[in-house]
């Protein structure tokens, strides 16, 4: 037995054999304790699941919104953050890990320990106190065996002093004499029957208690002794487990950490600021300097020009020249009536053909939708070739399946097929004129460009005399609004009369009327343009042109699409506006 290999020298049995109550209460205070570290372990295995969910949020609650652009762009910086919040998100998961081995390794441990103990205690001391209860039973039995001993005793001799007297008495009859002798000889008998089970009831309760604080009670309190020693052996345990289960998820706490280093380490300050650069570069060139105007040289070009500014001046009235500043910002706006179908707005705000954007972020757009459609034709070629697969295998076997059916899936996807292919060539070529072109392209924060030594608005009709004698007027052009034309009002403005409308006639539209020439020195032409694509005059101040048609320019794109040109056909000059993607532009230097 476990009880008998331990030293009796430092066993509970020996040492303290007479401490029944205080080992009873002992073993109870332990058992109790370890269920108190149980709690201990449950709430800290709270605690960290808590702590989880709370690192958890925090991730959710800072996880950057997610956007195609930034995506395409992406910070070191962010991308540094994003791997950061992977990092704690690893970090929360491992927290929960150690909250569910503090709980299913170590709480339930303690648990099924604490329940082992209280049953085998309950055991000992329910022996314990059998065993006292039986010593103390024959102790009894052994002071009723004395107490019958010694009135056995007491009357025995009580009869023997009887007896002597009656026998010293001469007046008493032998008879009485002798009844004293049998009642001597009696008492004498029962108190030795008394005596031997007095002393027999003495070797017994001696034999007993010898057996209960020598052997039994021993047995029970080494038991409870080993219980006690069990449970402390079991918080030695459970106190190292709950450590294990630390050093187990600390490689990868450690890996996590190292994670965010990295993360750290991967930020690059001169990457970010290219970044920067390359999603606001815009391509524009710098203003070129604003020359000195000497006031006290007369301009030799005016007096040439005087006439025709004068013709120009006399058609304010019907032309719309002399519309106020309030009235020349509201060109963008109203030039809203005739933007159709053919400039529609993409999904994220802008144009198809990103022609609102600056040179360097439309290229990088047309780029991107080049790549797009290069994808979307492949996947659809591969589609299509499926379907002509299955088209040779239907026709080869028709138990297989109807050949009818897949040529009408085969027919729609050649047709998808081909507006991809018609809308990558669109974009490849935009492209292409994107990377080809040749001006020098201003940014829209300057006012005024330089252009033959004069200097004139930025989206005028080229005609500097023009623009010396607004500028002389004390008249300003705002380039963010958008001027019209010296010489024309906008065809969308429905302000007044183009030049295609002779004076009287009521005719807006430059379709219907030719234009009198003889005004037409004041709309000098600022370059050349080639159709890319044909057009198909639809709204009111466009006109039609063919693919391949040479036009000119009379007023540059100011960022709402649409370019003013001139063409000479049966009808004479006519002057309107065309979609800016659908031409190719050569402005003079």
């Amino acid at each position: 037995m476990a009880a008998q290999e331990m030293d009796n020298s430092t066993t509970w049995g020996k040492e303290l054999w007479d401490q029944f109550d205080n080992i009873a209460t002992h073993t109870q205070k332990g058992i109790d304790f370890i269920e108190r570290f149980g709690g201990f372990i449950r709430d800290r295995s709270a605690i960290e699941v808590e702590y989880a969910l709370k690192l958890r949020r925090l991730v959710k609650n800072y996880q950057p919104k997610k956007s195609k652009e930034d995506e395409e762009n992406e910070f070191s910086s962010l991308i540094a953050f994003k791997n950061v919040l992977k990092e704690v998100a690893d970090l929360a998961g491992q927290r929960e890990v150690v909250a569910e081995n503090l709980q299913n390794q170590v709480l339930q441990g303690i648990l099924l320990l604490a329940k082992n103990l209280r049953e085998e205690r309950k055991k000992a001391l329910n022996q314990g106190a059998t065993l006292t209860q039986s010593l103390h039973t024959q102790i009894g039995t052994l002071d009723r065996a004395k107490r019958s001993y010694e009135k056995a005793f007491r009357e025995a001799e009580k009869a023997i002093e009887s007896y002597h007297k009656a026998d010293a008495d001469f007046h008493l009859s032998r008879a009485d004499v002798e009844k004293q002798r049998v009642n001597m000889n009696i008492r004498n008998s029962q108190s030795e029957d008394a005596k031997s089970e007095y002393a027999n009831q003495l070797q017994i309760t001696n034999k007993q208690q010898q057996q209960h604080y020598q052997i039994a009670l021993p047995e029970v309190f080494n038991r409870l002794q080993e219980l006690d020693e069990k449970r402390t052996r079991g918080m030695k345990e459970f106190i190292k487990r709950s450590a294990d289960v630390e050093y187990e998820v600390s490689p990868i706490i450690a890996h996590c950490l190292e994670g965010i280093v990295k993360a750290a380490d991967s930020i690059n300050e001169k990457d970010d600021s290219m970044i920067v650069i390359e999603k606001y570069q815009s391509g524009f060139q710098p203003p070129g300097d604003i020359p000195f105007e000497d006031l006290s040289k007369p301009d030799p070009d005016a007096a040439n020009n005087s006439q025709t500014h004068n013709s120009s001046t006399g058609l304010n009235h019907m032309t719309g020249k002399g519309t106020t500043k309030d009235k020349l910002k509201k060109r963008v706006g109203i030039f809203g009536i005739f933007t159709g179908n053919k400039n529609n707005l993409s999904t994220d705000g802008l144009k198809e053909d990103f022609s609102d954007l600056p040179p360097t972020q439309r290229r990088k757009k047309l780029t991107a939708k080049v790549q797009e459609l290069q994808q979307k034709v492949a996947q659809e070629q591969a589609a299509s070739d499926g379907l002509m697969k299955m088209k040779g295998v239907y026709e080869a076997n028709s138990m297989l399946g109807d050949p009818r059916t897949v040529e009408e899936q085969l027919n729609e996807s050649v047709n998808r097929l081909d507006r991809l292919r018609h809308e990558l060539l669109r974009y490849q070529k935009l492209l292409e004129q994107a990377n080809n072109q040749s001006f020098i392209q201003h940014s829209p924060q300057s006012n005024r460009v330089i252009q033959n030594g004069q200097r004139s608005s930025r989206h005028s009709n080229g005609s500097s005399n023009h623009e010396n004698s607004h500028e002389d007027n004390g008249e300003d052009h705002p380039d963010d609004a958008g001027s019209l034309s010296s010489s024309s009002a906008s065809p969308e403005s429905g302000l007044g009369t183009s030049h295609t409308s002779l004076p009287g006639s009521g005719q807006g539209s430059t379709n219907e009327q030719p234009m009198n020439e003889e005004f037409y020195e004041a709309d000098t032409p600022l370059g050349t343009c080639r159709a890319l694509y044909p057009f198909d005059a639809t709204s009111e101040g466009s006109i039609p042109m063919s693919e391949g048609e040479e036009l000119q320019v009379i007023e540059v794109d100011q960022g709402d699409g649409w370019t003013r040109v001139r063409r000479f056909s049966s009808k004479g000059w006519e002057e309107g506006f065309v979609p800016t993607s659908y031409i190719e532009c050569t402005l003079y230097a």
